[in-house]
C-alpha cells in the first residue's frame, strides 16, 4: 500500500496505493471539514487546483447533515461528487476544541452539539462506524489530544487511554469492513501518536502503537500551543520510532515552512486550514512571503498576486480587482485568494517531491524558507 521510492536525508518520497487511487506523497490534503473546502471552492476547483486529498470531519458531519443520511445517498464521495481519496478525522480534536461541551470517560466522550446543544455521545465504535457510513478512503482513530501544556500525569493517563481505544478502533473497523451493507470496505486506519512534549511519553506510544500494524500513523497534539521549536524537537524524537514502510502524517500542520521542516524529518502527510482561512481574510501565500491584498498599495496593481503562477486568479485577475472584491465583501474575492493559496501549497508539495527525486531537499527547502522569509512584501 505504501511505497518509498526515495530518500533525501529524512525526506520521504512515496506512493501510497488506495481504492480511490494513488496519493503522491507528501502531500497536503485540502481542509473540507464539512464536506466543502470553505470560501465557495468546488470538487471541480479541486481538480483544476491538483488537490490529490480531500479531508473531512467525522463530528460535523455526523450533528449535520448526519453519516445515516451520507451511507443512505452513497457514501461521501457520491455526495460530494469527488472520486480521489478522502480521509475523514475521527472527532478526537473535537475532545480538544470544544472543551467547554464534553466529558471524558473510559467508553468515550459526551458532547453537547456545538450547533443545538443536543447529546451526544462518541467513543472509539461510534467514530469508526461514523467513518464507515462515511466511507471515507482513510479513518483515523478515536483520540484525546492532550494541551501541549498539561500536566505529566494527565498527559500519561490520557495517552493511556488513547492507546486502548485505538485497540477498539482496529477491532471495530475489522468488523465493519467486513459487513455486506457497507460500502467501502477497503477503508484503511491510521491510528494518532500523543504525548503532548514529553519526549518518554511520545517514543513509548510510538513504539506500541507501531506494534498493531495500521495503515499509516499521525502525530496529533502539535500546533495547539507549543513552540515551532518543540514541535520540530517532539518529531525528531518521535518520527523514527514509527514504521519508515508506513505514511507518517503530522496532524493540523501548518505554514509552508513548518511543511518544510517536517518533510526534512520524514513526515508525508499534512493538513491545515491555514490556506483556505487566511485566504478568506485576504491573506495569500507566495513565493516573497504572505501578502495582505487588504493594504492600499495594491489598489492599482495591476499585476496578479504571483506572477508565473497558474491558478485560476493568478491567470486572469489582478491584486487590484481582487482587492476591490475583498473591500465590497464579495464572496469571489475570498474564492479567488482561496484558490489562490490551495494551489500554491499542492504546487509546493509537488516541488517538494522532485527537490527529494533528485537528491537536493536541503537546498531546495533552504532556499525556499529564505524567499518566503526575506521576500519583498
Amino acid at each position: 500500500m505504501y511505497k518509498l521510492l526515495k530518500k533525501d536525508g529524512r525526506a520521504k518520497r512515496g506512493e501510497f496505493h488506495t481504492v480511490h487511487g494513488v496519493i503522491q506523497t507528501p502531500v497536503f490534503m485540502n481542509v473540507g471539514t464539512a464536506a466543502a473546502i470553505k470560501g465557495a471552492v468546488s470538487t471541480m476547483d479541486l481538480q483544476e487546483i491538483k488537490t490529490q486529498v480531500e479531508l473531512s470531519n467525522t463530528y460535523h458531519l455526523h450533528v449535520r447533515p448526519g453519516d445515516k443520511l451520507i451511507k443512505e445517498l452513497g457514501g461521501l464521495h457520491k455526495f460530494m461528487v469527488w472520486d480521489k481519496p478522502i480521509l475523514t478525522d475521527s472527532g478526537g480534536f473535537q475532545v480538544f476544541s470544544l472543551a467547554g461541551l464534553r466529558k471524558i470517560k473510559e467508553e468515550g466522550v459526551y458532547f453537547h452539539s456545538h450547533v443545538d446543544g443536543r447529546k451526544i455521545f462518541m467513543g472509539p465504535e461510534e467514530s469508526m462506524q461514523i467513518q464507515s457510513n462515511l466511507a471515507s478512503t482513510i479513518a483515523m482513530a478515536f483520540d484525546e489530544c492532550p494541551s501541549a501544556v498539561a500536566e505529566r500525569s494527565y498527559v500519561q493517563n490520557s495517552v493511556d487511554r488513547t492507546y486502548r481505544w485505538l485497540k477498539r478502533c482496529k477491532a471495530e473497523m475489522n468488523r465493519l469492513n467486513g459487513l455486506e451493507d457497507t460500502i467501502n470496505k477497503h477503508q484503511l486506519l491510521f491510528g494518532i501518536n500523543q504525548g503532548a512534549i514529553y519526549d518518554d511519553i511520545r517514543i513509548d506510544h510510538a513504539k506500541r502503537i507501531s506494534e498493531l500494524e495500521l495503515d499509516g500513523y499521525a502525530i496529533g497534539g502539535l500546533a495547539v500551543g507549543e513552540s515551532h521549536e518543540e514541535m520540530y524537537h517532539i518529531l525528531d524524537v518521535t518520527v523514527p520510532h514509527l514504521p519508515e514502510n508506513k505514511p507518517t502524517y503530522l496532524m493540523g500542520v501548518g505554514t509552508p515552512a513548518n511543511i518544510l521542516e517536517a518533510v526534512d524529518r520524514g513526515v508525508d502527510f499534512f493538513d491545515c486550514v491555514y490556506p483556505s482561512r487566511n485566504g478568506r481574510h485576504g491573506h495569500v501565500y507566495t513565493n516573497e512571503g504572505k501578502k495582505n491584498l487588504f493594504n492600499q498599495k495594491y489598489e492599482k496593481d495591476m499585476r496578479p498576486i504571483e506572477e508565473g503562477c497558474q491558478c485560476p486568479a493568478c491567470r486572469t485577475y489582478s491584486r487590484a480587482y481582487i482587492r476591490h472584491l475583498l473591500k465590497a465583501k464579495e464572496m469571489l474575492g475570498m474564492r479567488l485568494c482561496v484558490l489562490h493559496n490551495l494551489y500554491f501549497y499542492n504546487t509546493m508539495m509537488e516541488e517538494i517531491r522532485q527537490a527529494i527525486e533528485e537528491d537536493r531537499y536541503q537546498s531546495y527547502k533552504d532556499e525556499k524558507i529564505y524567499r518566503m522569509t526575506q521576500g519583498h512584501r
